[in-house]
C-alpha cells in the first residue's frame, strides 16, 4: 500500500528537483548533468577487498548525486528511478566487457535487507535495475533483471562499521534462489547496486553468484553502481 501511494502521489502532486530542490521538476538540467554528464569509470575502494569484481560507477557520491540517491532510497521519491536507471545503464555498459559468456546482459541487484525493504516500502536497487534494463533494451542492448539473490541470515546495520567489519558482517549472508544456477547460465552477469562504499556488499554478492554458477574462478562478473565515493575514482591514479 505504501509503495502504491508513493507511485500515485508522484504523478499527481507537485515535485521539486531531487538534487537541489528547484520547484516543478523531478530533476533539473544541472543536477541531471551531475548524474549523467560523464562517462562511467572504473572505481576501487581503499582498501580494496579481495573478491571484488571490476566495478564501474556513473558518478561520484556527493552533492546533487547524493541527494538524488537518498531521495529515492530513503524518502520514497520513486520518480527519480528513471534518471538513476539511465545512469546505472551507462555503468553496466562499461562493465559488460568484464562479464564472461555470451547472450543478454543479466542484471543481478544486490538485495536490501527485508527489514529495510519493509521500512522503505520498496527495494531501491531492484527498482533502479529495472529502469536500467529498460534503458539498455531501448538503446539496443538485450538485458533483463534477475533478482535471484536473497538474504539467508540477518545482518547488522552497516552504518558505523569499518571496511573489515562490513566484510565480516556480510560474509555468507547471501544465497541464490534454487532456480538461480539455471537462470544465471543464460547470459553475461553484471551485479548492480545504487551505491558502493567499501565494496563489501558486492564481494558477498559475487561470492553467492559464483557459488550458484560454480565458477571456481573460471568465469568473470562485471559490477556496476550509480555512485561511489569520489576517493574511489581518485584511487585509480595511485
Amino acid at each position: 500500500m505504501r509503495g502504491w501511494w508513493r507511485e500515485i502521489s508522484g504523478l499527481v502532486l507537485p515535485v521539486d528537483c531531487g538534487g537541489c530542490g528547484r520547484p516543478h521538476t523531478t530533476l533539473c538540467e544541472e543536477c541531471a548533468g551531475s548524474l549523467h554528464g560523464a562517462a562511467a569509470r572504473r572505481v576501487r575502494p581503499d582498501p580494496e577487498p579481495g573478491g571484488l569484481p571490476v566495478v564501474h560507477a556513473a558518478a561520484g557520491y556527493e552533492d546533487a548525486v547524493r541527494a538524488v540517491l537518498l531521495g529515492h532510497k530513503e524518502r520514497g521519491a520513486l520518480g527519480l528511478a528513471g534518471a538513476l536507471g539511465r545512469a546505472l545503464a551507462g555503468a553496466v555498459r562499461a562493465s559488460a566487457p568484464y562479464a564472461s559468456g555470451t547472450g543478454p546482459l543479466l542484471l543481478v541487484p544486490v538485495p536490501s535487507a527485508r527489514s529495510a525493504v519493509r521500512a522503505r516500502g520498496h527495494d531501491p536497487a531492484r527498482r533502479i535495475a529495472l529502469a536500467a534494463s529498460a534503458e539498455l533494451r531501448r538503446t539496443g542492448s538485450p538485458a533483463r533483471v534477475l533478482a535471484v539473490l536473497r538474504q539467508r541470515r540477518a545482518v547488522a546495520d552497516q552504518s558505523g562499521l569499518s571496511a573489515r567489519q562490513r566484510l565480516s558482517n556480510l560474509s555468507g549472508a547471501l544465497e541464490a534462489a534454487a532456480c538461480g544456477a539455471r537462470l544465471l547460465a543464460g547470459g553475461r552477469v553484471v551485479l548492480v547496486d545504487d551505491l558502493m562504499t567499501t565494496g563489501a556488499s558486492l564481494v558477498e554478492a559475487a561470492r553467492a553468484v559464483g557459488e550458484a554458477r560454480e565458477f571456481s574462478g573460471g568465469g568473470a562478473l562485471g559490477a556496476a553502481v550509480v555512485a561511489a565515493p569520489v576517493s574511489a575514482f581518485r584511487s585509480l591514479s595511485k
